[in-house]
């Protein structure tokens, strides 16, 4: 293949690739808008407009701001976090199963969840932060476990499965000895909702993703060196440990924050990241394209749940039966090819 071939072929990547994230942008904005205009009473794009701008539109005040907004807003900005700390892992570890909802973190932060509410009766902003710590440490200890004589991806995946066996255990221990109510309480925050949203729970993750999204993408291309494993990324000028540090740390607080504000989503970081690496196709960073697939899956699955069935279904069920023969079909395609995203 010639230069000009060669230079040819790049651009018409980075033209595709550029096409494919206003795509996706435009159709995040859409769902926004739709899932704030959408509902037991319809207001229209001019009527939502003014709301967000801070005009008097009388009734709508209270329900397109202070119950929709915070819920469309925490949809999105849940799903790019956990988008982007689904393919940070599985582009670091070269296998599209290592999403922190395989691997145990989720796992870690339900359990902690549970116990908060079961055992000591707490809720609310008390029973996010026990989550978000309780992700953080179960992340740490699966690493610590994983770096013994040397670090390997394949042995992080299976120490974060066997946690995370684990840990489901213990979490359905604790809600087998549950009273009802906290029965109820709990029920709820595993399964994923942005049921009853306010902007408290939305300023953290707000933030978080202020912080830390910058950091991943400045990150990216050594990520995507990472790929080739420690040695050529090392060859090629990457400080291999302190920057797989940082992206784990900076991967696991996003998904940790994420999870505090409404829940263990099912399935969200793991399609993400495959689902983007085949609309985008080849070379590039795959991290914003999976922010907003990410988005696109939980705004657009929270309106699945609240407006196609005669009952309202959290958005974790609606993205549980979404994944899971997702998860099959990439079993089977890593059995066949061991490919990676």
């Amino acid at each position: 293949m010639t230069a000009e071939a060669i230079a040819h072929s790049r651009r018409s990547r980075a033209l595709r690739r550029a096409w494919v994230l206003v795509a996706l942008a435009t159709i995040v904005v859409v769902l926004f808008f739709a899932a704030v205009m959408v509902g037991d009473k319809f207001y229209g794009l001019g009527t939502v407009w003014g709301v967000i701008t801070g005009q008097d539109v009388g009734g709508a005040q209270f329900i397109v701001g202070k119950l929709r907004l915070p819920r469309a807003a925490l949809g999105v900005l849940a799903g790019a976090a956990f988008g982007v700390a689904g393919v940070t892992f599985q582009t670091m570890l070269r296998n599209p199963l290592a999403s922190p909802d395989i691997i145990g973190i989720d796992a870690g932060a339900a359990t902690a969840a549970v116990a908060a509410i079961v055992v000591f009766r707490m809720s609310g902003t008390e029973v996010s932060i026990v989550a978000l710590v309780a992700a953080l440490v179960t992340a740490a200890t699966i690493y610590a476990l994983s770096i013994k004589s040397g670090f390997r991806g394949t042995r992080l995946i299976l120490i974060g499965i066997g946690i995370a066996a684990f840990l489901d255990s213990i979490t359905s221990y604790l809600l087998s000895r549950a009273a009802q109510w906290d029965l109820q309480a709990a029920m709820r925050w595993l399964t994923g909702s942005l049921n009853n949203v306010s902007w408290d729970e939305v300023r953290p993750v707000a933030l978080a993703m202020l912080v830390i999204l910058p950091v991943l993408l400045l990150l990216s291309r050594d990520l995507g060196l990472l790929r080739m494993g420690d040695d050529a990324a090392a060859a090629l000028g990457v400080r291999v440990n302190l920057t797989r540090i940082v992206l784990i740390v900076g991967a696991v607080a996003l998904l940790a924050f994420a999870t505090a504000a409404c829940g263990p989503i099912a399935f969200v970081a793991f399609m993400a990241g495959p689902i983007a690496s085949r609309i985008v196709g080849p070379g590039g960073s795959l991290i914003l394209p999976a922010a907003l697939v990410g988005a696109m899956l939980v705004v657009a699955a929270d309106m699945i749940g609240q407006h196609l069935f005669d009952h309202r279904y959290p958005v974790g069920i609606v993205t549980g039966v979404l994944g899971a023969p997702f998860l099959l079909y990439l079993l089977i395609r890593n059995n066949r090819s061991g490919g990676s995203i």
